[in-house]
Protein backbone atom coordinates (compact mmCIF):
# COMPACT_ATOMS: atom_id res chain seq x y z
CA UNK A 1 0.00 0.00 0.00
CA UNK A 2 2.91 2.03 0.84
CA UNK A 3 3.95 2.52 -3.27
CA UNK A 4 0.62 4.23 -3.76
CA UNK A 5 0.93 6.84 -0.76
CA UNK A 6 1.53 10.17 -2.96
CA UNK A 7 4.99 10.47 -4.45
CA UNK A 8 6.38 13.95 -3.62
CA UNK A 9 9.67 15.42 -2.69
CA UNK A 10 8.38 17.44 -0.09
CA UNK A 11 7.49 17.48 3.22
CA UNK A 12 5.43 14.87 4.99
CA UNK A 13 3.18 16.98 6.96
CA UNK A 14 2.73 20.38 5.72
CA UNK A 15 1.21 23.30 7.27
CA UNK A 16 0.34 27.48 6.45
CA UNK A 17 -1.45 29.72 8.40
CA UNK A 18 -3.61 26.77 10.57
CA UNK A 19 -6.34 27.91 12.69
CA UNK A 20 -9.19 27.02 14.48
CA UNK A 21 -11.89 29.38 16.21
CA UNK A 22 -14.39 27.94 18.27
CA UNK A 23 -15.99 31.36 19.06
CA UNK A 24 -13.81 33.88 20.60
CA UNK A 25 -12.09 30.93 21.42
CA UNK A 26 -8.69 30.02 19.05
CA UNK A 27 -7.90 26.57 19.96
CA UNK A 28 -5.22 26.50 17.00
CA UNK A 29 -4.16 29.97 15.58
CA UNK A 30 -1.85 30.60 12.83
CA UNK A 31 0.18 27.42 12.61
CA UNK A 32 2.92 26.87 10.41
CA UNK A 33 4.62 23.82 10.44
CA UNK A 34 6.84 21.16 8.07
CA UNK A 35 7.55 17.98 8.64
CA UNK A 36 9.90 15.99 7.03
CA UNK A 37 9.25 12.22 5.34
CA UNK A 38 10.96 9.73 7.71
CA UNK A 39 11.23 12.23 11.16
CA UNK A 40 9.67 11.22 14.70
CA UNK A 41 8.05 14.72 15.52
CA UNK A 42 6.83 15.80 18.87
CA UNK A 43 4.28 17.97 19.79
CA UNK A 44 3.85 19.27 22.96
CA UNK A 45 2.23 21.37 25.08
CA UNK A 46 -0.03 22.23 28.12
CA UNK A 47 -3.81 20.73 28.45
CA UNK A 48 -5.66 23.32 25.94
CA UNK A 49 -2.55 24.20 24.19
CA UNK A 50 -4.36 22.71 21.18
CA UNK A 51 -2.16 20.00 20.23
CA UNK A 52 -4.99 17.29 19.76
CA UNK A 53 -7.37 19.90 17.72
CA UNK A 54 -4.32 19.95 15.52
CA UNK A 55 -4.04 16.43 15.27
CA UNK A 56 -7.95 16.24 14.07
CA UNK A 57 -7.42 18.96 12.00
CA UNK A 58 -4.58 17.23 10.02
CA UNK A 59 -6.77 13.63 10.00
CA UNK A 60 -9.33 15.49 8.27
CA UNK A 61 -11.93 15.11 11.06
CA UNK A 62 -12.12 18.61 11.98
CA UNK A 63 -12.39 21.42 9.32
CA UNK A 64 -10.20 24.60 9.57
CA UNK A 65 -11.28 27.80 10.20
CA UNK A 66 -8.23 28.71 8.14
CA UNK A 67 -5.25 28.03 6.56
CA UNK A 68 -4.13 25.45 4.60
CA UNK A 69 -2.58 21.24 5.23
CA UNK A 70 -1.21 18.90 2.73
CA UNK A 71 -0.28 15.23 3.83
CA UNK A 72 2.54 13.85 1.51
CA UNK A 73 1.10 16.99 -1.17
CA UNK A 74 -2.76 15.84 -0.64
CA UNK A 75 -4.45 19.10 0.79
CA UNK A 76 -6.48 17.17 3.57
CA UNK A 77 -10.14 18.11 2.47
CA UNK A 78 -9.50 18.08 -1.25
CA UNK A 79 -9.71 15.57 -4.15
CA UNK A 80 -6.45 13.58 -3.52
CA UNK A 81 -7.21 13.46 0.85
CA UNK A 82 -9.16 10.44 0.34
CA UNK A 83 -6.79 8.53 -1.32
CA UNK A 84 -4.09 9.38 1.19
CA UNK A 85 -6.19 9.12 4.22
CA UNK A 86 -5.57 5.64 3.73
CA UNK A 87 -2.20 6.05 4.43
CA UNK A 88 -2.49 7.38 7.53
CA UNK A 89 -2.82 5.92 11.16
CA UNK A 90 -3.81 7.89 14.13
CA UNK A 91 -4.08 6.47 17.78
CA UNK A 92 -6.34 8.80 19.74
CA UNK A 93 -5.03 9.80 23.68
CA UNK A 94 -8.44 7.57 24.86
CA UNK A 95 -9.10 4.25 23.23
CA UNK A 96 -12.12 3.22 22.75
CA UNK A 97 -12.56 -0.45 22.04
CA UNK A 98 -15.47 -3.14 21.45
CA UNK A 99 -15.53 -5.39 25.31
CA UNK A 100 -17.15 -8.23 23.85
CA UNK A 101 -14.58 -8.91 20.65
CA UNK A 102 -10.91 -10.08 20.80
CA UNK A 103 -8.09 -8.77 19.92
CA UNK A 104 -8.01 -10.16 17.00
CA UNK A 105 -11.64 -9.57 15.75
CA UNK A 106 -10.89 -6.05 16.77
CA UNK A 107 -8.05 -5.88 14.27
CA UNK A 108 -10.20 -7.49 11.52
CA UNK A 109 -12.99 -4.90 12.18
CA UNK A 110 -10.45 -2.13 12.16
CA UNK A 111 -8.71 -3.68 8.75
CA UNK A 112 -12.64 -3.60 6.88
CA UNK A 113 -12.88 -0.21 7.84
CA UNK A 114 -9.51 0.56 6.59
CA UNK A 115 -9.65 -1.70 3.49
CA UNK A 116 -6.30 -3.00 4.91
CA UNK A 117 -5.64 -6.84 3.86
CA UNK A 118 -7.18 -9.26 6.87
CA UNK A 119 -4.08 -11.40 6.58
CA UNK A 120 -2.02 -8.04 8.15
CA UNK A 121 -3.82 -8.75 11.27
CA UNK A 122 -2.02 -11.58 13.14
CA UNK A 123 1.15 -10.07 12.32
CA UNK A 124 0.42 -6.96 13.85
CA UNK A 125 -1.21 -8.47 16.83
CA UNK A 126 2.43 -10.31 17.25
CA UNK A 127 4.05 -6.93 16.46
CA UNK A 128 3.11 -5.37 19.72
CA UNK A 129 3.06 -8.11 22.02
CA UNK A 130 -0.42 -9.61 21.84
CA UNK A 131 -0.26 -12.78 19.70
CA UNK A 132 -0.74 -14.82 22.88
CA UNK A 133 -3.88 -12.53 23.69
CA UNK A 134 -5.44 -12.68 20.15
CA UNK A 135 -8.82 -14.98 21.71
CA UNK A 136 -9.05 -13.54 24.72
CA UNK A 137 -12.24 -11.22 25.01
CA UNK A 138 -10.92 -7.19 24.93
CA UNK A 139 -12.67 -6.66 28.35
CA UNK A 140 -10.15 -8.67 30.18
CA UNK A 141 -7.24 -6.62 28.95
CA UNK A 142 -5.36 -4.20 30.80
CA UNK A 143 -4.83 -0.99 29.93
CA UNK A 144 -1.47 -1.02 28.70
CA UNK A 145 -2.74 -4.37 26.61
CA UNK A 146 -5.57 -2.23 25.49
CA UNK A 147 -2.99 0.62 24.61
CA UNK A 148 -0.91 -2.13 22.98
CA UNK A 149 -4.12 -3.12 20.67
CA UNK A 150 -4.63 0.81 20.09
CA UNK A 151 -1.45 1.22 18.97
CA UNK A 152 -1.99 -2.02 16.85
CA UNK A 153 -5.28 -0.85 15.04
CA UNK A 154 -2.88 2.19 13.88
CA UNK A 155 -0.50 0.31 12.08
CA UNK A 156 -2.88 -1.61 9.94
CA UNK A 157 -2.56 -0.92 6.37
CA UNK A 158 0.96 -0.24 6.55
CA UNK A 159 0.86 3.86 7.04
CA UNK A 160 3.11 5.97 5.71
CA UNK A 161 2.33 8.75 8.43
CA UNK A 162 1.27 7.68 12.39
CA UNK A 163 -0.31 10.33 14.47
CA UNK A 164 0.06 9.02 18.17
CA UNK A 165 -1.83 10.82 20.65
CA UNK A 166 -0.40 9.97 24.18
CA UNK A 167 0.55 6.44 22.46
CA UNK A 168 2.10 5.11 25.71
CA UNK A 169 -0.50 5.59 28.41
CA UNK A 170 -0.58 2.62 30.68
CA UNK A 171 2.35 0.80 29.21
CA UNK A 172 5.06 -0.12 31.49
CA UNK A 173 8.89 0.18 31.19
CA UNK A 174 9.26 -2.60 29.37
CA UNK A 175 6.40 -2.03 26.94
CA UNK A 176 7.76 1.61 26.46
CA UNK A 177 11.32 0.69 25.27
CA UNK A 178 9.23 -2.14 23.42
CA UNK A 179 7.04 0.57 21.62
CA UNK A 180 9.56 3.11 20.80
CA UNK A 181 12.01 0.26 19.44
CA UNK A 182 9.03 -0.53 16.83
CA UNK A 183 8.75 3.06 16.24
CA UNK A 184 12.36 3.17 15.16
CA UNK A 185 11.64 0.03 12.73
CA UNK A 186 9.01 1.85 11.16
CA UNK A 187 11.56 5.11 10.41
CA UNK A 188 14.20 2.95 9.01
CA UNK A 189 11.27 2.05 6.53
CA UNK A 190 10.31 5.60 5.89
CA UNK A 191 7.11 6.56 8.40
CA UNK A 192 6.40 9.49 9.41
CA UNK A 193 5.68 9.65 13.06
CA UNK A 194 4.00 12.54 15.27
CA UNK A 195 3.55 12.03 18.62
CA UNK A 196 2.26 13.65 21.41
CA UNK A 197 3.03 13.20 25.20
CA UNK A 198 2.60 14.91 28.79
CA UNK A 199 6.00 12.66 29.91
CA UNK A 200 8.56 14.75 28.63
CA UNK A 201 11.26 12.83 30.05
CA UNK A 202 10.03 9.97 27.48
CA UNK A 203 10.34 12.34 24.74
CA UNK A 204 13.45 13.69 25.58
CA UNK A 205 16.21 11.27 23.67
CA UNK A 206 13.51 9.80 21.48
CA UNK A 207 12.27 12.58 18.87
CA UNK A 208 14.03 14.25 16.25
CA UNK A 209 12.41 17.54 16.02
CA UNK A 210 9.90 18.97 18.42
CA UNK A 211 7.46 21.64 19.00
CA UNK A 212 6.01 23.53 22.20
CA UNK A 213 2.54 24.76 21.58
CA UNK A 214 0.96 27.08 23.63
CA UNK A 215 -2.52 29.11 23.93
CA UNK A 216 -2.92 27.62 19.76
CA UNK A 217 0.46 28.72 18.74
CA UNK A 218 3.94 27.15 17.83
CA UNK A 219 5.99 28.76 20.18
CA UNK A 220 9.27 27.08 18.81
CA UNK A 221 9.99 24.09 16.63
CA UNK A 222 13.48 22.28 16.70
CA UNK A 223 15.64 18.80 18.12
CA UNK A 224 15.93 19.22 22.31
CA UNK A 225 19.21 20.71 21.72
CA UNK A 226 18.61 23.36 18.80
CA UNK A 227 16.05 24.59 21.88
CA UNK A 228 18.07 24.62 24.88
CA UNK A 229 20.30 26.94 22.57
CA UNK A 230 17.68 29.07 22.09
CA UNK A 231 16.38 29.48 25.57
CA UNK A 232 19.92 30.46 26.80
CA UNK A 233 19.14 28.50 29.88
CA UNK A 234 22.40 27.62 31.89
CA UNK A 235 24.81 24.59 32.00
CA UNK A 236 25.05 22.88 35.73
CA UNK A 237 28.64 21.74 36.20
CA UNK A 238 28.79 19.76 38.99
CA UNK A 239 32.39 18.63 40.77
CA UNK A 240 33.40 16.23 43.00
CA UNK A 241 36.64 16.86 45.04
CA UNK A 242 38.40 17.09 48.42
CA UNK A 243 37.28 19.92 50.71
CA UNK A 244 41.13 21.20 51.23
CA UNK A 245 41.10 21.61 46.85
CA UNK A 246 37.74 23.48 46.90
CA UNK A 247 38.47 26.93 48.16
CA UNK A 248 41.25 27.15 44.96
CA UNK A 249 39.00 25.29 42.36
CA UNK A 250 35.96 27.83 43.73
CA UNK A 251 38.31 31.20 43.17
CA UNK A 252 39.51 29.70 39.24
CA UNK A 253 35.55 28.96 38.42
CA UNK A 254 34.55 32.16 39.58
CA UNK A 255 37.26 34.27 37.48
CA UNK A 256 36.34 32.98 34.47
CA UNK A 257 32.39 33.10 34.55
CA UNK A 258 32.11 36.07 37.36
CA UNK A 259 29.48 33.59 39.27
CA UNK A 260 30.06 31.95 43.19
CA UNK A 261 29.89 28.49 42.96
CA UNK A 262 27.67 26.53 46.01
CA UNK A 263 29.65 24.34 48.23
CA UNK A 264 28.30 21.00 48.08
CA UNK A 265 29.56 18.24 50.86
CA UNK A 266 31.13 16.76 48.18
CA UNK A 267 32.21 19.28 45.70
CA UNK A 268 31.18 22.51 44.36
CA UNK A 269 28.40 23.26 41.88
CA UNK A 270 28.23 26.20 39.57
CA UNK A 271 26.03 27.34 36.83
CA UNK A 272 27.05 29.46 33.95
CA UNK A 273 26.05 30.29 30.78
CA UNK A 274 26.46 27.72 27.83
CA UNK A 275 28.84 29.74 26.24
CA UNK A 276 31.01 29.86 28.92
CA UNK A 277 31.36 25.74 28.95
CA UNK A 278 35.05 25.52 27.27
CA UNK A 279 36.17 28.54 29.74
CA UNK A 280 35.45 26.58 32.50
CA UNK A 281 36.48 23.30 31.60
CA UNK A 282 40.00 25.04 30.59
CA UNK A 283 39.72 26.32 34.11
CA UNK A 284 39.86 22.55 35.95
CA UNK A 285 42.49 21.78 33.74
CA UNK A 286 45.41 22.48 36.00
CA UNK A 287 43.76 21.13 38.56
CA UNK A 288 43.98 17.76 37.19
CA UNK A 289 43.01 14.52 39.25
CA UNK A 290 41.76 16.51 42.39
CA UNK A 291 39.04 17.18 40.36
CA UNK A 292 37.37 13.38 41.06
CA UNK A 293 34.57 13.12 39.35
CA UNK A 294 32.85 16.19 36.74
CA UNK A 295 29.06 16.43 35.82
CA UNK A 296 27.77 18.77 33.51
CA UNK A 297 24.49 19.05 33.22
CA UNK A 298 22.08 20.07 30.16
CA UNK A 299 18.83 21.74 30.63
CA UNK A 300 15.75 19.09 30.29
CA UNK A 301 13.44 19.23 27.88
CA UNK A 302 10.72 20.08 31.35
CA UNK A 303 13.41 22.72 31.60
CA UNK A 304 13.18 24.02 27.82
CA UNK A 305 9.23 23.54 28.03
CA UNK A 306 8.99 26.10 30.77
CA UNK A 307 11.31 28.32 29.51
CA UNK A 308 9.20 28.39 26.36
CA UNK A 309 5.77 27.32 27.43
CA UNK A 310 5.37 29.70 30.77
Amino acid sequence: MASTFPASDGPAVSLRGVSKHYGALHAVDGVDLEIPRGEIFGLIGHNGAGKSTLFKMMLGLVPLTQGEIRIGGAQVGGRGFRAARRHLGYLPENVVLYDNLNGLETLRFFARLKHAPLAQCQPVLERVGLAHAGNRPVREYSKGMRQRLGFAQALLGAPQVLFLDEPTNGLDPQAIRDFYATLRGLQAQGVTVIITSHILAELQERVDRLAIMSAGKVQAVGSVQALREQTQMPLVFELQLGAEDAPAVAQALEAVTGASPETLPTGLRLRCPRAQKMAVLAALAPFGARVHDLKMLEPSLEDVFFGFAD
